[in-house]
């Protein structure tokens, strides 16, 4: 479909494409969002949150391939790019959010910079989802999850003082 059928809701096909992605994200990350507990550990945490977006992939799995394309598409189209990094700052300011959450909620802190283990964490996601797109093995899946639960917790550690205050603005939403 041309780009002229959607002309009158979006200024410019990069709006068009920067809001298609941004849907997705928001749509994931509102499952990785719902799923944590004020009472859960960081393993729980993690492990939710993963399925979470794991489960929103395999719901729909063609719309996550085209989001795919569609950054794939931004990479290796001059003038283009800056698409790609628009999706991937958005997906990074997403994962830094929920890691803040399952933080607080669980009582730790992360040892590494709380903006590298969000950029481990996006990269742990892509790679389960193209690994998933490509064989569509729910149980592999699954064990890579266990994986990265395994790693990503292994970057937190109990919080000297507990903190009553909520860290984000999306605490309490479903």
């Amino acid at each position: 479909m041309s780009f002229a059928s959607f002309h009158y809701a979006y200024r410019s096909r990069d709006d068009l494409l920067l809001e298609v992605m941004q849907r997705v994200l928001d749509a994931e990350m509102t499952a990785a969002f719902r799923v944590l507990g004020p009472d859960a550990d960081i393993r729980r945490s993690v492990r939710r949150g993963l399925s979470a977006f794991l489960d929103c992939v395999m719901a729909d799995p063609g719309q996550e391939r085209a989001v795919q394309e569609l950054v794939h598409h931004a990479l290796f189209t001059p003038g283009l790019e800056h698409l790609a990094r628009a999706r991937y700052r958005s997906y990074h300011r997403a994962v830094v959010e929920l890691l803040v959450e399952a933080a607080h909620a669980a009582g730790v802190r992360w040892v590494q910079p709380v903006a590298d283990v969000a950029r481990f964490v996006v990269a742990v996601i892509d790679g389960l989802t193209l690994v998933w797109l490509a064989d569509r093995d729910a149980v592999s899946a699954g064990r890579m999850i266990e994986l990265a639960v395994d790693s990503i917790s292994a970057l937190a550690e109990p919080r000297s003082h507990p903190v009553t205050s909520t860290p984000t603005a999306r605490s309490g939403a479903s």
